[in-house]
């Protein structure tokens, strides 16, 4: 095992843990920048745009729905230019990065919850229980207004349970494909049955006539469970932390399965807290690992090189705004918009050459806004620095050198070299 030399561990710290270093943060130890990830620094956090379009979709006239759409689409854009630029300003980088790996791991759409307000109230779920015990997330994501809508949960009643819901709580987000039965699942439905989300405004609540409170079976043990009763059972069950800790683990460090003894000192951590989670894995050697480099997503990648050159989204004009939210739709990953209950794939599925024209209109959208500074004596070693990069390669240092007299053309192609593409 190659272990990565002190700043090179703590620029993987800010990739893999925090959403990319910003100039003057790789010059700290990897204790003190560690620390400065996990801080509760509220600068630059920014307060959400409230959205405007009305809690469920509209039902009426035609012109009332056409309006009702646009001023969603309104909404959805206006949030997730904000989400996109508090990741790049925050002063709490972990918060903002499990705040995005919560919202691939409990994938929810506003393509079909078609409510801003839904998804924007699940987002701060995410942001203010993502970093503590998982048993208080899991509680709230269960009965979370766009989780029921996207999960079917509204059809989930006594007498007609819809499984949806159960079936995704338990592969998806609890405890792993192969660890329930068909039983089990049916029979976790009914204690879910009765969630309503009101169309009124939105919220969830417990209709008494719509949920079953007779008796259930769940993994053998009887009871007359409810959603709450139902995921203290889940999260009770062994293969609950273990598989919870690995889809961290697969996302921030590695793409091989922790080995054994790894899992047993993680998952005690994760029974705290997430935040102890975190400190546990950076202190493995596997995080420093050399050989242990994941691909940056699509938004990882755009909001890592933000960070790097300072530019914020809510500074960019409307035009410049829509152009980044289109290259990154045209790369698969916008935030809200996860493909399937599933999240995103990881790797580099992504980086093909059909996307290539969309990471180079990403990345010169963010150039030209940035008008970096490298100088002229060597303007390489300037990109370098300034992206936070090892070194480059014979062949990258070659590309670069094609570009090397046009600041903004540099920054777009070391932005899309595989020194900086792959978190290292």
């Amino acid at each position: 095992m190659v272990q990565l030399d002190d700043r090179a561990a703590v620029r993987r710290l800010h990739d893999r843990l925090g959403t990319g270093p910003r100039p003057g943060d790789l010059d700290r130890t990897f204790d003190a920048a560690l620390d400065a990830l996990l801080a509760e620094d509220p600068a630059g956090d920014v307060p959400a745009p409230q959205p405007a379009s009305p809690p469920r979709p509209v039902k009426g006239d035609r012109a009332a729905k056409q309006d009702a759409a646009h001023q969603r689409g309104e909404d959805e854009h206006a949030l997730a230019t904000w989400w996109l630029d508090r990741m790049v300003t925050t002063g709490r980088p972990a918060v903002e990065r499990m705040t995005w790996f919560w919202h691939g791991h409990f994938a929810t759409s506003e393509q079909k919850v078609r409510s801003p307000r839904s998804m924007l109230a699940q987002n701060e779920t995410f942001r203010g229980l993502g970093l503590g015990p998982f048993a208080d997330l899991a509680q709230a994501l269960v009965v979370d207004p766009a989780m029921l809508v996207w999960l079917d949960g509204n059809d989930n009643r006594a007498g007609a349970p819809n499984e949806n819901l159960a079936r995704e709580f338990m592969e998806l987000f609890t405890l792993g494909v192969g660890h329930y039965g068909e039983q089990d699942v049916r029979e976790a439905a009914r204690a879910l049955t009765g969630w309503t989300v009101r169309a009124n405004d939105g919220k969830a609540e417990l209709v008494a006539k719509r949920h079953d409170d007779s008796q259930k079976t769940v993994f053998g043990q009887a009871s007359t469970y409810t959603a709450k009763s139902l995921v203290e059972l889940l999260l009770s069950r062994e293969e609950s932390p273990e598989f919870v800790v690995g889809r961290a683990w697969f996302r921030l460090v590695s793409a091989q399965p922790p080995a054994a003894d790894v899992v047993a000192r993680l998952v005690p951590a994760f029974r705290r807290d997430t935040r102890s989670l975190l400190r546990a894995m950076a202190a493995e050697p596997a995080f420093r690992d050399a050989a242990n480099t994941l691909v940056k997503q699509p938004v990882e990648w755009a909001v890592g090189l933000m960070r790097a050159v300072g530019v914020r989204p809510r500074d960019l004009t409307r035009k410049q705004a829509d152009a980044l939210l289109k290259a990154l739709r045209g790369l698969g990953q916008t935030p809200f918009r996860p493909p399937s209950v599933g999240g995103w794939p990881a790797g580099g599925a992504w980086l093909t050459t059909a996307t290539w024209p969309s990471r180079l209109d990403l990345a010169k959208i963010v150039a030209d806004r940035a008008k970096p500074d490298l100088g002229t004596a060597d303007r390489i070693e300037g990109v370098r620095r300034l992206l936070g990069v090892d070194s480059w390669s014979d062949r990258t240092r070659t590309a670069l050198g094609k570009v090397s007299g046009d600041p903004a053309q540099l920054v777009v192609v070391a932005a899309n070299s595989p020194e900086y593409v792959v978190s290292r």
